[in-house]
C-alpha cells in the first residue's frame, strides 16, 4: 500500500456519477461508524469499492483511553463490518469519549486527552487487548492532538505508545499533522516528537491541514485544508526512519473535488517512492 485518501460521503455521490475514475493501487480510508448499518446503498457502495480498492476503516467511537470503552454492540457490529470488507488497515485513537454509567451514559464528540500514567497505561492495554479480540485483527492506534497540558503525566507520549504496542502487539498510526499542531500548541519541537517514536511500530502516516484558532494562538485540527508545508516534512522525516509505509491524505470538511485529493495523493506517493529508491 502507498498513498491513500479518505473517502467522505460526500465523495460517493461524486463517484456515482462517473466524472472522476480513481487510479489503480489508490486506497481509500472511511470512517467505520458510518457503514456499521444492517445494509442500504451506503454500505453497497464500500463493498463495490473493496473489490477494486484496498480499504481502511478509521474508528471513531472506540474510546480506548476511557475507563469504559465501547459496549459490546458497537464491537460486534464493527467485527461484522469488517468481516464485510476485510479491510487493509483498522485504527482508532487513543483518546477517551464515554461519560457516565452503562444507563444514562453519553458520548462525547470530541478525542479528549488524559494524563499518560501507569494507571492509564494499564486500562489502555486492556482496552486494546479487549478490541483486537473482539474484532480478530491488529489495530493501529492513532496520536491525538493537543490544546493544552492536562498535566499529571508520568511519560512522554511517544514513551507511551511504545509501551502500549509493545504490551499489546497494536501499531502505531502516526498523524503528522496532530504532531505538528501538538508541537506548535504546547511548545514542543515537532521534528524531535517524530525522531522519539518507535519506527517498526509504524504502521500507517496520516497527513492533514489545520487552521490557526480565532485568536491566532493555536493551532486546530481541522482537517479543512490542504496538508500544510511543515507536515509533508515531517512525513518525509518519518519515513526516512520507517521506510515506505501507507500514506493517507485526510480531509474531513471544505472537501475539495476528489481530483484535487487525488493530486494531494501522487504528492505522498512521491515521498514514498522517494523513501523507497533511496532518494
Amino acid at each position: 500500500m502507498g498513498a491513500g485518501i479518505g473517502l467522505r460521503m460526500a465523495h460517493l455521490a461524486e463517484l456515482a456519477s462517473g466524472s472522476v475514475t480513481l487510479p489503480d493501487g489508490l486506497w481509500l480510508e472511511v470512517h467505520a461508524e458510518n457503514f456499521m448499518v444492517a445494509g442500504g446503498p451506503r454500505r453497497a457502495a464500500l463493498l463495490a469499492l473493496a473489490e477494486r480498492h484496498p480499504i481502511s476503516l478509521h474508528g471513531v467511537g472506540l474510546a480506548l483511553a476511557g475507563t469504559r470503552m465501547a459496549p459490546a454492540r458497537h464491537l460486534k457490529a464493527l467485527r461484522q463490518l469488517c468481516d464485510a470488507v476485510q479491510p487493509a488497515l483498522l485504527s482508532d485513537h487513543l483518546a477517551w469519549q464515554l461519560v457516565g454509567q452503562p444507563v444514562g451514559s453519553w458520548h462525547v464528540p470530541d478525542f479528549l486527552p488524559f494524563p499518560r500514567t501507569a494507571k492509564a497505561l494499564a486500562l489502555i492495554i486492556g482496552n486494546v487487548n479487549r478490541a483486537q479480540d473482539a474484532l480478530g485483527r491488529r489495530l493501529l492506534i492513532e496520536n491525538p492532538s493537543h490544546y493544552g497540558d492536562v498535566g499529571g503525566h508520568a511519560m512522554a507520549e511517544h514513551e507511551f505508545l511504545a509501551e502500549l504496542a509493545l504490551a499489546t502487539g497494536c501499531g502505531l498510526l502516526v498523524d503528522c499533522n496532530n504532531i505538528h499542531v501538538s508541537a506548535h500548541n504546547l511548545g514542543l519541537d515537532s521534528g524531535w516528537l517524530v525522531d522519539q517514536l518507535p519506527a517498526e511500530a509504524v504502521g500507517e502516516i496520516h497527513v492533514a491541514g489545520h487552521r490557526p484558532d480565532a485568536m491566532g494562538q493555536l493551532l486546530i485540527d481541522s482537517h479543512d485544508a490542504p496538508v500544510a508545508a511543515p507536515v509533508w516534512a515531517l512525513a518525509a522525516r518519518l519515513l526516512a526512519r520507517t521506510g515506505p509505509r501507507p500514506m493517507l491524505v485526510e480531509r474531513d470538511a471544505e472537501l475539495p473535488p476528489l481530483a484535487d485529493l487525488l493530486a494531494e495523493a501522487a504528492q505522498a506517493s512521491a515521498l514514498i517512492a522517494c523513501v523507497h529508491h533511496g532518494g
